[in-house]
């Protein structure tokens, strides 16, 4: 009787095994590798009537995307000194493009966590690393680990939207189970 116990324990544990490693996603590197990247993050905003969703992001983007002032990092937390939301011009009603890379220096296993008030869709590397589409307050949406195989610049894509009341978007990371930090500006780059 006890081996079969021990034998449906070490199972459980497979499939719990299995499972956490289901969740590890495989970030492509970009190809070609960019040269020659600014520093910092592109954005192209918009400013809709109402924006409460991704859709409304996005469509009010198609219709009128302005080039904003380039992202120095994903690291924004308004405040009574700095209220707007990002580096757009205003503090509400705010829908954002995010276009660059982010570089990882080392192989490895990564975690990676992003806060963001309100919504945000963030890829890396071709693959969806945070979704969240409510009004919500600057909360984290969730870490994830990605697996690098090799080091140097990642795509990364954001649609991002703030509708009142504050605004953050911030991601933080960190290396085989060492404790998150913020990504580093100079991680980031642009063409």
């Amino acid at each position: 009787m006890k081996t079969y116990k021990l034998a449906g324990v070490a199972l459980i544990f497979a499939v719990l095994a299995g499972a956490v490693e289901a969740r590890e996603l495989k970030l492509q590197l970009a190809n070609p590798q960019p040269e020659n990247v600014n520093a910092g993050l592109a954005v192209e905003y918009a400013f809709p009537n109402d924006v409460k969703s991704l859709r409304d992001a996005y469509v009010a983007l198609g219709v009128g995307a302005e080039p904003g002032k380039p992202l120095v990092g994903l690291s924004y937390l308004s405040s009574d000194d700095e209220p707007n939301a990002l580096t757009s011009s205003q503090e509400t009603k705010v829908a954002g493009r995010i276009n660059g890379f982010i570089r990882f220096d080392e192989p490895g296993l990564y975690t990676l966590e992003v806060y963001s008030n309100d919504g945000l869709e963030l890829r890396i590397g071709g693959l969806e690393v945070a979704k969240v589409d409510e009004k919500r307050g600057c909360d984290p949406i969730g870490a994830v680990d990605v697996r690098i195989k090799a080091a140097g610049w990642y795509e990364l894509e954001g649609l991002y939207w703030q509708r009142k009341g504050g605004s953050c978007l911030i991601m933080e990371w960190s290396k085989d189970g060492a404790e998150l930090e913020e990504v580093p500006a100079s991680a980031y780059g642009f063409k």
